[in-house]
């Protein structure tokens, strides 16, 4: 527990200092736990992830540990990468939720949100996606 809240104070101070620098966010690099696993701590909100840009070692489990903003509007985490063995689609709330995968191959690989509402522009694309690169 105590691990956890390094990670997420952690993560918030990073956002918080990124989002005052110019242009894109700078790629937050995961680091590996005491436990092997990989954990980053993440927010949806009104079409945005943050971070936005995620980079992982490959073979290695991931942790996202990820909540939406409060809202009505509903918001999901999707990563469709057959190829890196990563199939997600998990619908957010504002309490925490731990999504595990391990990505098999090295590459960019996209999350969003594909909600929409009628008649209107997905989710995604008003921006709400990201970037989860897998490296050696």
């Amino acid at each position: 527990m105590k691990h956890h809240l390094k990670i997420l104070i952690l993560s918030l101070l990073f956002g918080f200092v990124s989002s005052y620098a110019e242009g894109q966010e700078k790629p937050f690099v995961v680091p590996i736990d005491s436990d092997g696993v990989q954990r980053v701590v993440a927010v949806a909100g009104s079409y945005y992830f943050k971070p936005e840009h995620i980079i992982v070692k490959v073979n290695i489990p991931v942790e996202v540990i990820i909540s939406k903003e409060a809202g009505i509007a509903p918001h999901n985490f999707v990563i469709k990468e057959p190829e890196a063995v990563i199939e997600v689609n998990e619908r957010l709330s504002t309490k925490q939720k731990g999504i595990k995968f391990t990505p098999e191959k090295v590459g960019e690989y996209q999350f969003y949100c594909d909600k929409r509402l009628l008649f209107f522009k997905s989710h995604r694309e008003k921006g709400m996606n990201g970037i989860l690169e897998a490296i050696e």
